[in-house]
């Protein structure tokens, strides 16, 4: 059985089984405060019986250009530790960040993803997610030059046309997305 709960200040100590994962992005602490603060409710846990960290996401609402149809949820962080994958928490996870962000009136959710982490590409594909549009040397790290991000996007019920997900077909820069 699975608990799911609200993130802790105290589950930051007790996370790195989860975040051990090369394709994981870890941050500083201060920016896990923030994300506590300011979307306690986008930032939750997984967690097992005997109180083992399973898996978590981390999320926040916001709107680019201060317009109505920009309004929108946004996956900072999903992942799940590594013995606890492909029994559906990924999906479970995802399916309460968008309910939380259905209530909150967001017209989509988005996320950004590897673009070579096919795994995570497809299962995303399989949630209802289509790629919007590829960043350039989104992310930084090991490979010369950076990696390309994939900005993925899903409408929720209040964009009824379905205007937050027409694809952009020509790359953009990172620049570009802020």
């Amino acid at each position: 059985m699975t608990t799911v709960r609200p993130f802790r200040c105290e589950d930051l100590l007790r996370f790195n089984n989860c975040n051990l994962d090369p394709l994981t992005e870890n941050y500083n602490l201060s920016f896990y405060f923030y994300y506590l603060t300011h979307w306690p409710e986008l930032f939750q846990i997984c967690e097992s019986t005997s109180g083992k960290i399973m898996g978590y996401f981390m999320g926040k609402t916001e709107s680019r250009h201060n317009s109505a149809p920009e309004w929108h949820g946004h996956v900072t962080a999903l992942t799940v530790a590594p013995e606890f994958r492909r029994i559906g928490l990924a999906g479970q996870m995802m399916n309460i960040l968008e309910d939380i962000c259905e209530c909150k009136k967001c017209f989509f959710v988005d996320l950004f993803v590897r673009a070579s982490n096919e795994v995570a590409v497809n299962m995303y594909k399989s949630f209802g997610y289509i790629i919007y549009r590829t960043v350039l040397e989104y992310y930084s790290g090991n490979k010369e030059p950076d990696e390309n991000a994939y900005d993925m996007r899903r409408a929720l019920s209040r964009d009824v046309e379905k205007k937050s997900v027409i694809p952009i077909l020509k790359p953009v820069t990172a620049e570009e997305v802020a």
